[in-house]
This record gives structure tokens, C-alpha cells and sequence, in this order.
């Protein structure tokens, strides 16, 4: 995370010293090496709950976004062991819910005006990752196709969510960070705030993450930069100053 304050990583305003971004990137760095690690076993009892009250959902995990086509990251690749054992801890200690909103466009798809098209309905890129799929107990995942960044909007997450009114604590994983991730958390957090619930939304930071993309690789294509390591841990932080429990580590 020492790269956050490289030389060309923030802008430094004239004036005195340690003005502009430097002090705040610094805090960022402490911030987020001061998250805990968090015991699951201890988290699904948190307040006298149940596993049953405890959803797992795990974004765009999908072949497209981790080992093949336009968007298919090394950087997201590396979640994938992550969150496949903490899948597999939470089953152990009889989590029922395993939500998986996926990207699962259709072939013109509006947002492919911004991104490269991908994981396009029927095709393997759409498909959950295949780490996960090998899991003995992957029929129990709910897939919930989206046509977004949202896993919210035209799909069937609110209706369940409705019909789940025991589940109030929520474990989100997959990425990106600063997108689809950060959509769904904020929408369950806010969700609660608008109907007065008292949901419980935690973000392991071991178990997000964005894509890289640098400002010269950005020129030569003609897109946007995209900085993975800092846009990771500013949307975490978000998510941080906005009520989502941000820990390293669900153990």
C-alpha cells in the first residue's frame, strides 16, 4: 500500500508542507492495515443470530471477469481462493444462503457503450467462476443474472430479499471494488436505512477487488486510467464512512 504515496499517486497542492492528498493517503495506509480479522463463528452469532440469518453474496465472480475475455483480471483472479474458502466455512457452520448476482448481458447491452462487451448471456464468460462450481454444495448458490453495475435493479435480489425478512446480516464478496461491489453493498445499507431494518453488511477487504488499468496502457487504447490499489481502498473506505463494516479478514 506504500505505493498510494509514490511520487505520481496524489497531488500535492503548493503551500505548507503536507498540504494537498498526502495526509489523508497516509491515514488511508494506517486505516486500512488497522482492519481486523474477524472470527466467522463469532460474527453468525453476533446479537443471538442464527447461520440461517446470514446471506453470503459473492458479485460477478464469474470465468469472464477472473480467466477469459476483454475484462478477465489477474487482480480478481487472486479473490478466488478467498472467498472459495470462506464459502466453504460458512457452509460448514450451516450458512443456507449463497447469493451470486452476475453480470449475464444481453448481447447489447447498454453498458458495453462504457466497457468492452462481456459475459454475455450464454456464453462461459457468464458462467460462475469454475473454482466455485467444483464446490459439492454449488446447487445450493442463488444466481442472480444482471444486466448492470447493480445487482438491484431489474433483478430478482429485492424480491428475495423481501421474501427473507429473517436475514439480516450480510457478508459481501467478488469485485469490483469501486463498482459493482460498492453498488451492492450501499444498496443494502441503504436499504436498511430507508425501511428502518437493522441489517448488518460487512466487506472482508481480502475478498474484493478492482482492475489495474495505468495511465499509459490507458493512453495507447483510448480509455480512462483506472487505479486499482487506490480506487480499491478509497471505495472501501466509502463503504467504511457510510455504515459497511470493512474487516482484512473473516476467519
Amino acid at each position: 500500500m506504500e505505493t498510494l504515496l509514490g511520487s505520481d499517486r496524489f497531488v500535492r497542492q503548493p503551500g505548507a508542507a503536507g498540504s494537498g492528498s498526502e495526509p489523508f493517503l497516509r491515514f488511508l495506509i494506517e486505516w486500512r492495515q488497522g482492519l481486523k480479522t474477524v472470527s466467522l463463528p463469532e460474527y453468525l452469532a453476533t446479537g443471538g443470530r442464527m447461520p440461517a440469518q446470514t446471506a453470503v453474496l459473492t458479485v460477478d465472480l464469474t470465468e469472464g471477469m477472473c480467466h477469459e475475455g476483454a475484462l478477465a483480471s489477474p487482480r480478481i483472479a487472486r479473490i478466488v481462493e478467498p472467498i472459495r474458502r470462506l464459502l466453504v466455512h460458512a457452509h460448514e457452520l450451516d450458512v443456507q444462503h449463497f447469493l451470486l448476482p452476475q453480470d449475464t448481458h444481453a448481447p447489447d447491452a447498454e453498458e458495453f457503450a462504457n466497457w468492452p462487451a462481456h459475459c454475455v448471456a450464454g456464453t462461459i464468460e457468464s458462467q460462475t467462476v469454475r473454482e466455485l462450481r467444483a464446490l459439492l454444495f454449488a446447487s445450493q448458490f442463488r444466481v442472480f443474472p444482471k444486466n448492470s453495475l447493480s445487482s438491484a435493479i431489474a433483478t430478482d435480489l429485492p424480491g428475495w430479499l423481501e421474501h427473507h425478512p429473517e436475514v439480516d446480516q450480510f457478508i459481501v464478496t467478488g469485485d469490483c471494488t469501486d463498482l459493482c461491489v460498492y453498488q451492492l453493498a450501499m444498496d443494502i445499507r441503504l436499504r436498511s436505512h430507508a425501511r428502518g431494518l437493522d441489517y448488518r453488511v460487512t466487506v472482508p477487504a481480502d475478498c474484493v477487488e478492482t482492475f489495474h488499468l495505468s495511465v499509459e496502457a490507458a493512453k495507447e487504447i483510448g480509455a480512462l486510467p483506472h487505479d486499482g490499489e487506490l480506487l480499491h481502498h478509497l471505495f472501501l473506505y466509502h463503504m467504511a464512512l457510510n455504515g459497511v463494516e470493512i474487516v482484512a479478514h473473516v476467519d
